[in-house]
């Protein structure tokens, strides 16, 4: 299956994501554990650590002494993107009862996050009072490395596949006659919206199940989020946790133009 006809695509295990997850694991769950960082980063009524920039890599995806970040995975993402170099890991972990509801959510807010797995474009940053949305974080792909395994059912990661076909014809509208540079300044909350609204209608929802050492490659427009954790399922002590990586593209240009 290609990731670019439908959006995502699951990786098998193999050699150079175990070792890549064997230098990973302890200086993950360090993080995962340090009450300083689980007081900043759970969220949902701690059944959600968002860990965004957590895992210690460099830009070649190096943690410790380990070896650079290899495998199928990236050299998919690199033939279409190139060789990006790599933020921190985000360091996203589930426990049993996602989502719980923190004080402070809307109704609607709870309500999407249970009905619609919290759906997104990442990079899409809100901004203000009213939370309008811009483009300013054009990342090239995503990829995601399950560090545990876990059953069906223990919050996975869902993807709508196809749904970046819908996006790239959306925001090739809304950026229309706009020069490249002018795009993250533009208010493109109610495009957003409308496309995702036709997501929800005509794509189908992927519920991505990985065991460790497995990796998803998920294009950058495709819309995706977080299941709830259903009854009965199961996870390690540590909860199901995933290694995110969203390099951002150094002209955002490519965001449209880049397969």
């Amino acid at each position: 299956m290609s990731w670019l006809d439908h959006g995502f695509a699951v990786f098998a295990q193999e050699d150079a994501m175990a070792q890549w997850v064997d230098a990973a694991m302890q200086p993950a769950l360090a993080a995962i554990r340090d009450p300083v960082k689980r007081d900043a980063w759970l969220r949902h009524g701690g059944t959600w650590f968002a860990g965004v920039d957590l895992l210690d890599n460099d830009e070649a995806g190096r943690v410790g002494d380990g070896a650079p970040l290899a495998g199928r995975a990236l050299a998919a993402a690199q033939a279409v993107c190139g060789p990006l170099a790599l933020h921190r890991a985000q360091l996203s972990v589930t426990y049993p009862g996602y989502p719980a509801r923190d004080v402070g959510d809307s109704d609607a807010a709870h309500r999407y996050r249970l009905t619609r797995d919290a759906a997104h474009l990442d990079g899409l940053l809100p901004e203000g009072p009213d939370k309008r949305r811009h483009l300013r974080e054009p990342h090239g792909y995503i990829l995601g490395v399950a560090l545990t395994g876990a059953g069906a059912g223990a919050a996975p990661l869902v993807v709508y596949e196809g749904s970046h076909h819908v996006m790239r014809a959306a925001f090739s509208a809304c950026f229309s006659g706009h020069a490249p540079a002018d795009w993250g300044d533009l208010d493109v909350t109610l495009a957003y919206q409308a496309a995702r609204r036709l997501c929800f209608a005509q794509c189908a929802r992927v519920e991505i199940v990985l065991e460790a050492g497995q990796s998803v490659l998920v294009h950058r427009m495709a819309l995706h989020g977080i299941a709830p954790w259903a009854a009965g399922a199961q996870a390690g002590p540590d909860g199901r946790i995933m290694a995110y990586l969203r390099p951002v593209l150094p002209d955002i240009a490519d965001w449209l133009s880049l397969p």
